[in-house]
C-alpha cells in the first residue's frame, strides 16, 4: 500500500502587499474593482450627530511611522446604537458604523470622517464612555491588533473597561488628543515607552 503523507500547516505570515490590494484597491491605484474602497465613507448629508475627524499614525518600537498600516474602526451611532442587529433598536440608517483606511505612503497618516458616538452598555449593563474600536494590521503583525480610542473631554473615569487596566498609568494611551475643533489625533504605538494598550478580544 502507498504511504499517506499528510500535509502540514504552513508557517504564519505577516500582512503583505496583497492586504492593501484586496482591501483598498483604489488606494493602490487599482481602479474598476469598486467605485470606492469599502469603508472609505462612513457618513452622508443625512447622518445624525456631531461630525468629527480622527487622524493618526501607527508607529513601530523605534518611533518610525508604519507606511503600510491599514486601520479599521467600529463604533456606535450618535445615540449609542450599533448599526447591525443591536437588540436596543434601530441605528441611524445614514451611518455605516465601520470604516477602513490605509496609511499614507509618505507619512503613514490615516484619517476618518465620522461622528462622535454615544455611550453603549457593558455586558453587565454598566454604561461605557463613548469610544471607537480600532483594528490594525501592518508588516510584522501576525494577528490584527485591537484597541480603543476614548475622548479627552468625556467622563472616562467610570468606564468598566478602563477600570480593568492593571497599570492605570497606561490609560492615557487610549485617550485621543483634541487638535482643533472637531479634529482628534489618536496615534498608535506598537512598542516602546508610549506603547498603546491592546485588547485581547
Amino acid at each position: 500500500m502507498q504511504e499517506l503523507k499528510h500535509l502540514k500547516e504552513s508557517a504564519s505570515q505577516t500582512a503583505g502587499p496583497y492586504v492593501h490590494i484586496g482591501c483598498v484597491p483604489n488606494f493602490c491605484d487599482i481602479k474598476g474593482v469598486y467605485p470606492h474602497d469599502l469603508g472609505d465613507t462612513m457618513v452622508n448629508a443625512e447622518t445624525r450627530g456631531e461630525r468629527i475627524t480622527i487622524k493618526g499614525t501607527v508607529y513601530d518600537g523605534t518611533g518610525t511611522p508604519l507606511k503600510d498600516a491599514m486601520v479599521e474602526i467600529w463604533q456606535a451611532d450618535a445615540n449609542g446604537i450599533y448599526p447591525s442587529n443591536d437588540p436596543r433598536g434601530a441605528a441611524d440608517p445614514n451611518f455605516t458604523g465601520w470604516g477602513r483606511k490605509a496609511g499614507d505612503y509618505d507619512t503613514g497618516e490615516w484619517a476618518f470622517d465620522t461622528i462622535r458616538p454615544g455611550a453603549v452598555p457593558f455586558p453587565d449593563g454598566r454604561m461605557m464612555a463613548p469610544h471607537i474600536t480600532f483594528w490594525i494590521v501592518a508588516r510584522g503583525i501576525n494577528i490584527g491588533l485591537h484597541t480603543r480610542m476614548y475622548f479627552p473631554d468625556a467622563d472616562n473615569g467610570a468606564d468598566p473597561l478602563l477600570m480593568r487596566i492593571e497599570h492605570q498609568n497606561r490609560v492615557p494611551t487610549l485617550i485621543a488628543r483634541l487638535e482643533t475643533d472637531g479634529v482628534y489625533r489618536f496615534d498608535i504605538h506598537l512598542q516602546g515607552e508610549k506603547e498603546t494598550v491592546f485588547l485581547d478580544v
